[in-house]
């Protein structure tokens, strides 16, 4: 996917004409970050909205904004919003209160820095039977400008400040996570029926593997199953079959259901909740794999030989019968005791799913080895997930790690997915491909530098880092695994890496490897996944393009980035209410101390993460000493300019929690022993 250029700006003046255009108006959406940070996309480029500059502008919006150079040499020029084009918001949510004789609606979205008022005429709070400090839905009227103020009405009544957790509910507004659905999705999800025997009568290429075990292993506290696995031991390998809920069955394109999941990509995964790309019709119920019910899915069915290497394999409609709903930590315990009468399934067949269980976690060791060979990169990551008692209060932390069960089930999606992806390709097919380009050659380079300082990169090595070659960097991570400097390493390389994002053409996945990529194991959560079953049919139909496949491959592109998009903000909404629930429980623990380590470094402070609870805090630069702190960019450290003292990632300290606020979710440390 092209990336968007960004416009580097000019000091010199030049001509009057010269001037004159660099002050001309250009359109583009306007995009707040927070207040006080901005940006505007244009066609010319992305350019920074000055402090002052959004004025009546708001998220979203499409606007008009005039360029200003700004001094220095190299320095951007900065916009100012002009005029609105377009406005991008009709409804928001937000609490009332009252300044009579006016209502008074704060934004839950602490993007809109602007209050609105209801006016006195307006009857639409008693209607609702709206108290001061409820939250409510509600229509602009009339939009704030430069002199006056916004004019709104009361659509519904959300709740009070005691019903609803405000800070979640501020999360989802700050990133524009739609909780309704239409009603034209409900009323098509109400009236999805699953008829399986009707579904194969009536398609003669849809399988029935009804009578092939198979099972469906997931976290504990899941509710929509999407997926299930199933394998044996064959002559000379293995047999995998990977069964995959067939929601595109319901979800017809151009539906409102289909526009519903367009428009919203993915599910939402928040601390306390779940916020479905689909009615909970079809993903808890529907096209959920739930054991001993009859299915639709789609099936990639492989044969491996005894190095866990793919051989042959196809891709079907399917209807499929789990035989059982397994949780990781029963997996795990069956794994490590060989022991299966622990396993949540009918006693008759837990011996058989027992075997199976061993064949797919002798095949993911298989498909690990062959993944390192070929140069796919595992970075160390941390997983923190809040635990939350009924009423939604948090009790505390656990770190989520890769183990047996979570990595069988991991490469059999990997081989799953790659599967898919080399079939459509190679037939050129248009589908949402997963797209990962190799790092910038100077990305990698900026690393070695600081790599063989430490000494976590040398020799032939450190040169290869700079090309890309991917082993050279999986040689480097392994080395410093279990050392101070692991995560240092891993940092960098990281950062050095460009985003997947989501293409209609395949370019391969650097990261994994891979010379194609997709995702087809959850159309549940994710829409790029239901372009790919899609296409699969399409494929498999052998027939003329139809008018369907014409407008997604016209529409495709344009899917593709917003799906790219939502990502990237289903993740941020996913961290900002995992911090907030981790502020929360930290606020009854002022003045504990903790061990950590700094896994961030900026001008302003360090990031350090407590061991065993991955929960992350900030120690800020005005606590470290009286002293002025050089800040080093390229290697991420702190140095006091009068000790000489230098903080650095990776590095162990114990802290003290000193200071929390909940609604920004930031917890506050202070070093001790400095």
């Amino acid at each position: 996917m092209a990336r968007r250029r960004v416009h580097r700006g000019s000091r010199r003046r030049g001509s009057g004409s010269q001037h004159k255009k660099r002050r001309a108006l250009l359109a583009g959406t306007l995009r707040v970050v927070r207040p006080g940070l901005a940006q505007v996309e244009t066609a010319e480029g992305t350019f920074a909205v000055a402090r002052r500059g959004v004025r009546e502008g708001m998220n979203g919006d499409e606007v008009q904004v005039s360029l200003v150079p700004m001094h220095g040499k190299g320095a951007d020029p900065v916009a100012y919003v002009q005029h609105v084009l377009q406005r991008a918001h009709e409804t928001f949510l937000g609490t009332y209160g009252m300044a009579d004789p006016l209502g008074v609606v704060a934004p839950l979205d602490a993007r809109m820095a602007h209050d609105f008022f209801v006016l006195p005429e307006d009857t639409s709070a008693a209607r609702h039977s709206v108290r001061e400090g409820d939250v409510v839905a509600v229509r602009i009227l009339e939009y704030p400008t430069r002199s006056s103020a916004g004019v709104v009405t009361i659509e519904r009544r959300v709740g009070s400040a005691t019903e609803l957790d405000l800070n979640m509910e501020a999360v989802l507004a700050s990133y524009d996570i739609a909780t309704q659905f239409s009603d034209g999705a409900l009323r098509e999800a109400q009236e999805v029926v699953v008829r399986v025997e009707d579904a194969l009568r009536d398609d003669e290429r849809r399988e029935d593997l009804r009578d092939v075990p198979c099972v469906t292993i997931d976290p504990i506290d899941a509710r929509d199953f999407d997926d299930a696995v199933g394998a044996r031991r064959v002559e000379g390998g293995f047999a995998v079959d990977v069964h995959i809920a067939d929601v595109s069955h319901y979800v017809r394109w151009g539906s409102s259901l289909d526009l519903e999941a367009r428009a919203r990509t993915c599910s939402v995964y928040l601390a306390d909740r779940v916020v479905p790309m689909l009615p909970e019709r079809l993903c808890n119920d529907a096209c959920s794999l739930r054991p001993g019910e009859d299915r639709l899915a789609m099936s990639v069915r492989l044969t491996l030989d005894a190095r866990g290497r793919v051989l042959d394999g196809t891709v079907c409609k399917s209807a499929i019968r789990s035989r059982a709903r397994l949780s990781y930590d029963e997996v795990d315990q069956a794994l490590q005791t060989g022991r299966a009468d622990g396993l949540s399934c009918v006693e008759d067949e837990r011996v058989q799913i027992a075997s199976m269980l061993e064949a797919l976690d002798e095949v993911a060791r298989l498909r690990r080895r062959i993944r390192a060979e070929r140069g796919a990169i595992d970075f160390a990551t941390v997983e923190s997930k809040v635990m939350l008692d009924e009423s939604g209060k948090p009790v505390d932390v656990i770190m989520r790690k890769r183990t047996r069960a979570t990595s069988l089930v991991e490469e059999a999606m990997l081989m799953a997915n790659e599967f898919v992806a080399q079939l459509l390709a190679e037939r050129e097919v248009p589908c949402a491909y997963r797209v990962h380009e190799p790092p910038l050659p100077e990305d990698l380079a900026a690393c070695v530098p600081v790599l063989r300082e430490l000494g976590l990169a040398e020799g032939e090595d450190a040169e290869r880092i700079a090309t890309g070659d991917a082993h050279a960097i999986q040689r480097v991570l392994a080395a410093c695994e279990g050392k101070d400097g692991a995560y240092l390493a891993n940092a960098l390389l990281l950062r050095a890496q460009r985003k997947a994002v989501y293409a209609p053409h395949n370019e391969g996945h650097y990261a994994l490897g891979a010379k194609a990529y997709c995702h087809f194991t959850s159309p549940i959560r994710r829409y790029p996944d239901v372009t790919v079953h899609r296409a699969l049919k399409w494929l498999a139909a052998e027939r003329g393009q139809t008018r369907e496949q014409r407008e997604t491959a016209t529409l495709l592109p344009q899917i593709c980035r917003t799906c790219s998009e939502r990502e990237r903000v289903a993740d941020a909404a996913s961290r900002a209410s995992t911090n907030i629930k981790a502020a929360e429980l930290f606020s009854d623990r002022l003045g504990e101390r903790f061990s950590g380590i700094v896994v961030g470094c900026e001008r302003f402070g360090l990031f350090v993460m407590l061991d065993d609870m991955g929960v992350e805090g900030l120690v800020s630069v005005r606590t470290l000493g009286d002293e002025w702190f050089a800040y080093d960019a390229d290697r991420m450290t702190l140095t006091g300019s009068s000790t000489g003292r230098t903080w650095h990632l990776g590095q162990r300290v114990a802290v003290e929690v000193c200071d929390v606020d909940v609604p920004k979710g930031r917890i506050d440390f202070r070093l001790l022993g400095r």
